[in-house]
């Protein structure tokens, strides 16, 4: 007995979101499955939309206290209003005149359920595919950085070329003494044992040559030292212009801050995301994840139309004839309760004229007896 209760408040609640006139729909039960299955079919969508529209708004507000508050309230309220949309588009759909009639009556609504499909189907593809989107966002947010980095560096390239270009001159000229030097005291060590070579005389001890020799390279570490203080003095100044250009605070993000990035994207972000996700590195089409998104969307408009595909193809029933009938009946009814008080109205206008009339002749007789009596 419960169950039996249970299922008929069921039924009767999948007939309400139909759009069904309950009262003639019971009175035809070959007709109750049918809208059993078209209003089971606008909740289920109506429950779609509001996990879809929460979802959505959850990132709408991502980082806020408030986040889920909103998300639930949105979601709920945009639940609501494509249930609504939903079942006055089946509701609207008249099983009268010719095929072609219905499918031309059902065309704007077709394109608006399309319409509310790909809505729907967007935020739930943006959960489905989540991993996926989190690691395009880091790539994306990744190679962001790298492109700011590089922007920085141009531009700090160009509008500092010319104390780059002197710290260069000085780079070369360091390391090229550093390595004249390291030979020179090979030379050198080569002279004092007297080793004979095509540089060295082969006389053994601190002779002239040795001296000579010895005197260049204390030529070279001097020149070399003065090089290194110019070189640091070049460098404090790049350094410090760095600083200033925030280019030394602007670095590559490590893997925790990618992560927190991501968590904290929001819709347009993701959005764009799982655009990319239908795409190679190389800007090919990744065409498996393409159609896998792409038949989401399908299932989620084909969900959407479903219940005006099923209005469509069924056959005009018993309940289609009777709502037609009381639909006539009332409209029979209204034309003649129209009628009805057009009658009245005439005949009240009627009415008050004649009184209207019949008081002024009164008025006016007794005027002219008056007259007349005083004449005589």
């Amino acid at each position: 007995m419960i169950q039996y209760l249970i299922m008929n408040k069921l039924t009767r609640f999948f007939w309400f979101c139909s759009g069904a006139h309950v009262d003639t729909l019971e009175r035809n039960p070959t007709e109750h499955n049918k809208y059993v299955g078209i209003g089971a079919t606008i909740f289920f969508t109506a429950l779609f939309a509001t996990l879809s529209g929460g979802y959505a708004m959850y990132f709408v507000f991502s980082g806020s206290t408030a986040a889920v508050l909103f998300a639930l309230l949105f979601g709920i309220i945009w639940g609501l209003a494509i249930f609504n949309m939903d079942r006055y588009i089946v509701a609207s759909i008249k099983k009268t005149g010719g095929t072609n009639k219905q499918i031309w009556q059902a065309m704007p609504r077709i394109l608006l359920a399309i319409m509310i499909g790909i809505i729907i189907s967007r935020p739930l593809e943006l959960k489905i595919f989540d991993k996926e989107i989190r690691q395009k966002l880091k790539t994306s947010y990744l190679n962001g950085q790298r492109s700011k980095i590089d922007t920085l560096n141009k531009a700090f390239n160009n509008k500092y070329s010319l104390e780059l270009a002197k710290y260069g001159e000085y780079k070369n000229e360091k390391d090229s003494l550093e390595k004249d030097i390291n030979k020179s005291r090979y030379i050198l060590n080569q002279e004092v044992f007297g080793d004979k070579t095509n540089q060295t005389s082969g006389i053994n001890g601190y002779g002239t040559y040795a001296k000579q020799k010895e005197t260049v390279v204390s030529q070279k570490v001097e020149r070399l030292n003065q090089v290194r203080q110019e070189l640091g003095q070049i460098d404090q100044i790049i350094t410090s212009r760095k600083e200033l250009e925030g280019l030394n605070s602007t670095k590559l993000f490590n893997e925790r801050q990618l992560d927190s990035l991501s968590n904290v994207a929001g819709f347009a972000d993701r959005n764009y995301a799982l655009g990319q996700l239908s795409f190679n590195p190389d800007g090919t089409r990744d065409l498996d994840t393409y159609l896998a998104v792409t038949f989401i969307s399908f299932l989620f408009i084909l969900l959407e139309c479903l219940p005006v595909f099923v209005k469509l193809m069924s056959d005009k029933g018993p309940y289609d004839i009777a709502l037609q009938n009381i639909e006539e009946v009332y409209v029979y009814k209204s034309g003649k309760d129209k009628d009805h008080k057009i009658i009245v109205i005439d005949d009240l206008h009627g009415t008050k004229n004649n009184l209207v009339t019949n008081k002024k002749k009164i008025l006016l007789k007794q005027r002219i007896d008056k007259e007349l009596g005083d004449c005589s």
